[in-house]
C-alpha cells in the first residue's frame, strides 16, 4: 500500500442524507436543486476551483489523483445530483403542461404541447450532464480504488449511483432493455452491499435504494413481457449475473474484496437486534430510523441491567424496596426519550409516503406498519413506568398498614389517593391509544388483552377515588365508586378468564402488564372488605342519610301528627297502655231553667254549650307513636 493518503467517501450515505434533509423526502426538486447548487459554490470556493470572476471565464485544470481530497469527489457528486434534481424538475413540468394541452383547445393546447416538448429535451440534456458527472465520479474512484485509497466498498456504491442514473435515463427514452439490464446490476450490487454490511444504518441504506429502483425494474420487466414480471427477485437472479461483468469492470474481484472487508471489520457494535411481532420480523429499511432504534436499543440493555440489579439489591436488602423503586422509574427516561424520537422519525417517514402516493405491496409490512409497531412500544413502556411508580406509592400505604395490622384504616398523607388516581389516568390514557393502533386490532387476542387491562385498570381507579371521599365523610359517593368498582372487575373477568394460558401481554417481551386472576381476587376482597367498613362508617355517621347536615337536626317521623285529622282514637285508652291515667274532670249540672230563660240570646246559649262540652284531652309528646307517628310529616305539624 502507498503512503497516499486513504479517502471514505460513501456516494450512496452521502445522497441518502442530502435528499432527506433538503426537500426530496416530499419530492420538491426545485428545493434540491438549489441545495446542490449551494453546496457546489461552497465546494469550489473552499477547493479554490472556481471559473473566476465577473465575465472573465477561466477555464479549471483537471483534477490530479496525487492531490485529490474527499472534497474533489463531492463536488462531482453534487454536481451530477444537481443536474439530476434539475431534470427531474423540467419533466415534472413538461408533465402538467402536457396536461394542460389535452384539456385546452386550439392555440393554447398547440403552446403548451409546444412548451412541454422543449422542457422533455431540456431536462433530457440535464439527465445527460448528470450521467457525465457521475462518470466522471466513477473513473477517479477506480483510479483510486487502483492505488489502494478507496475501499471496496466506496468504490460498489459509486458504481452501484453511476448505474441507477444511466438506467432512469434510458428507461425515460423507453429502451427499456438496456435499462433493465442497468437496473438490475446495481439492484444486485446493492443486495451484496446490504449482505456484507458492518453496521445496520449501512444494510438499511442498501435496502432502501433497492426498495426505490424495485418499481422501475418491474415496469422494465413488464414492458419486455416477460414472465412473473412482478417478482423482482427472481428477475435480478435471471439478468444481472449475465451481464454484471460486462458493466463492472473486474465486479467478481470487487465483491470479494468486499466479502474480506466486511469479515475483517465485523463486529456487534452498530448492529441492530432482530424487531419481531408475532413470531415475524418487523422491517427496517431507512438508515436515519435505523439510528434512533439502536438508540432505543441500548437504552433497553441499560434498563434490563438496572432491573436486574434491583433484584439483587432486593434480595440483600429488603428494606429498601421504595428506594429501587425510585431508581428503576429513573431509568426509565432514557427509554421513553428514545422511542419518542424514534416514533417522531418513523410518522415524518409514513407522512412523506403517505404524500408520495407510493404504496406497499399486498400483505407486507410497510413503514405504517412499523410506525405503529413503534408507538406500541412506547405506550407499553410508559405504561410499565406509571405502574412503577404506582407500586412505589403503594409502598408507603403498605408500610402503614403493617404498623397498624389491627386495622386498615391509618392516617397517611392526604396527596397519596390523587396521586394514585391521577396515575391511573395516565395508564388508562396510555391503554385507550394501544387499543386504537391498527396492529392491535387486528389481533384477536391481544385486542381482548388490552380490553381486559382496560377494566382492571378502571377498576382500580374507582377503588383509590373512593379512598379520596371516604376522609370528606362523602360515603354516597363513596360507595357508588366502589360499585362501578365491582362491575368494571366483573368485565375484566369475563374477558380475561378465556384466555388467560394464552394472553400475549404475559407472554410478550416486555410483559409491561402483567395480569392474573389472583390479582382479580385480591382487588374484589379488598372492595368487598371496604365496601362493608364506608357502609358502617356511614351509618355510624348519619344513619345512612344523604343530607350531611340530618345527624345535627331532629326530624319528625313521616305521618306525624295527619293522622288526627281522619282518626278517632281512644286517647284515654291509649293513656291507660301507657301508664298514665286521665285525670276525671267534674262538669257541673245544670240547673233547671224557668220558662222566661227561654227568651235568652243566641250568644248566651253559645256560651252554655262550651261549658257544658267536655274538653278533649290533649295526647302528651311522650305519648305519640304508632300510627300518629307513622303519619307524621307530610303536612308538618308539631
Amino acid at each position: 500500500m502507498s503512503g497516499k493518503p486513504q479517502l471514505h467517501f460513501q456516494a450512496l450515505l452521502i445522497a441518502n442524507e442530502q435528499r432527506n434533509a433538503y426537500g426530496m423526502r416530499y419530492n420538491d426538486y426545485e428545493r434540491y436543486r438549489k441545495h446542490c447548487y449551494n453546496r457546489t459554490h461552497r465546494l469550489r470556493s473552499s477547493l479554490k476551483m472556481t471559473y473566476g470572476r465577473g465575465r472573465e471565464f477561466k477555464k479549471l485544470p483537471p483534477i490530479n489523483l496525487e492531490t485529490v481530497k474527499e472534497g474533489h469527489l463531492q463536488l462531482l457528486l453534487f454536481e451530477a445530483e444537481r443536474a439530476w434534481a434539475h431534470a427531474q424538475e423540467m419533466h415534472q413540468e413538461s408533465l402538467k403542461l402536457s396536461s394542460n394541452a389535452k384539456s385546452s383547445k386550439g392555440n393554447a393546447a398547440d403552446a403548451s404541447e409546444k412548451q412541454a416538448s422543449s422542457l422533455r429535451k431540456h431536462a433530457t440534456r440535464r439527465m445527460r450532464r448528470s450521467i457525465h458527472w457521475a462518470t466522471q465520479l466513477l473513473s477517479h474512484c477506480q483510479a483510486l480504488y487502483a492505488q489502494s485509497r478507496l475501499s471496496a466498498e466506496d468504490l460498489t456504491q459509486v458504481t452501484t449511483y453511476t448505474l441507477i442514473l444511466n438506467g432512469r435515463f434510458l428507461r425515460q427514452r423507453y429502451e427499456f432493455e438496456d435499462a433493465l439490464v442497468q437496473l438490475s446490476v446495481a439492484r444486485n450490487l446493492l443486495d451484496s452491499l446490504a449482505d456484507t454490511a458492518a453496521t445496520s444504518r449501512a444494510q438499511a441504506l442498501a435496502v432502501a435504494f433497492a426498495d426505490e429502483i424495485g418499481p422501475e425494474i418491474r415496469h422494465c420487466a413488464h414492458e419486455l413481457r416477460r414472465d412473473k414480471a412482478y417478482d423482482v427477485d427472481a428477475v435480478v437472479a435471471d439478468v444481472a449475473p449475465k451481464h454484471r461483468n460486462a458493466l463492472v469492470q473486474d465486479c467478481d474481484a470487487i465483491l470479494a474484496r468486499l466479502k474480506e472487508e466486511s469479515g475483517a471489520t465485523s463486529h456487534d457494535r452498530g448492529k441492530l437486534k432482530d424487531l419481531l411481532w408475532e413470531d415475524e420480523p418487523v422491517p427496517v429499511r431507512n438508515p436515519e430510523l435505523v439510528d434512533v432504534l439502536l438508540k432505543v436499543q441500548e437504552a433497553e440493555e441499560r434498563l434490563i441491567g438496572v432491573d436486574k440489579h434491583d433484584e439483587d439489591d432486593t434480595g440483600k436488602k429488603a428494606g429498601k424496596g421504595a428506594r429501587s423503586k425510585r431508581g428503576g422509574v429513573a431509568s426509565y427516561d432514557a427509554i421513553l426519550l428514545a422511542l419518542s424520537e424514534a416514533e417522531d422519525v418513523a410518522r415524518k417517514l409514513a407522512e412523506a409516503q403517505k404524500l408520495s402516493g407510493a404504496t406497499a405491496a399486498a400483505g407486507t409490512r410497510d413503514i405504517h406498519f412499523v410506525h405503529a409497531y413503534i408507538v406500541y412500544q412506547l405506550l407499553s413502556r410508559r405504561v410499565q413506568r406509571d405502574l412503577l411508580l404506582t407500586s412505589a406509592l403503594l409502598h408507603q400505604l403498605h408500610a402503614a398498614q403493617k404498623t397498624h395490622a389491627s386495622s386498615r384504616k391509618v392516617q397517611v398523607d392526604a396527596r397519596l389517593y390523587p396521586a394514585i388516581v391521577k396515575l391511573l389516568d395516565s395508564v388508562l390514557q396510555s391503554l385507550e391509544q394501544m387499543r386504537t393502533l391498527a396492529i392491535v386490532d387486528e389481533s384477536p387476542d391481544l385486542a381482548a388483552a388490552v380490553d381486559a387491562r382496560l377494566s382492571f385498570t378502571k377498576a382500580r381507579r374507582c377503588y383509590y377515588l373512593a379512598w379520596c371521599y371516604a376522609p370528606l365523610k362523602k360515603y354516597a359517593e363513596t360507595l357508588a365508586l366502589t360499585q362501578h368498582a365491582s362491575i368494571h372487575l366483573r368485565e375484566c373477568r369475563s374477558m380475561l378468564a378465556p384466555t388467560i394460558e394464552t394472553d400475549p401481554i404475559n407472554d410478550g417481551e416486555p410483559t409491561f402488564y402483567p395480569l392474573a386472576l389472583a390479582d382479580l381476587d385480591k382487588l374484589e376482597e379488598e372492595l368487598t372488605l371496604d365496601s362493608t367498613s364506608f357502609k358502617n362508617d356511614w351509618f355510624a355517621y348519619n344513619g345512612g342519610s344523604l343530607d350531611a347536615e340530618s345527624s345535627k337536626t331532629h326530624k319528625k317521623p313521616l305521618f306525624f301528627d295527619i293522622a288526627l285529622n281522619y282518626i278517632n282514637l281512644d286517647m284515654d285508652r291509649l293513656q291507660e297502655r301507657a301508664g298514665k291515667v286521665p285525670e276525671k274532670v267534674n262538669v257541673p249540672i245544670a240547673a233547671p231553667v224557668p220558662q222566661a230563660a227561654e227568651k235568652k240570646t243566641q250568644t248566651s246559649r253559645a256560651k252554655v254549650e262550651e261549658i257544658e262540652r267536655t274538653a278533649t284531652p290533649e295526647p302528651s309528646a311522650q305519648a305519640r307513636g304508632g300510627l300518629s307517628s307513622l303519619l307524621g310529616g307530610w303536612w308538618g305539624r308539631s
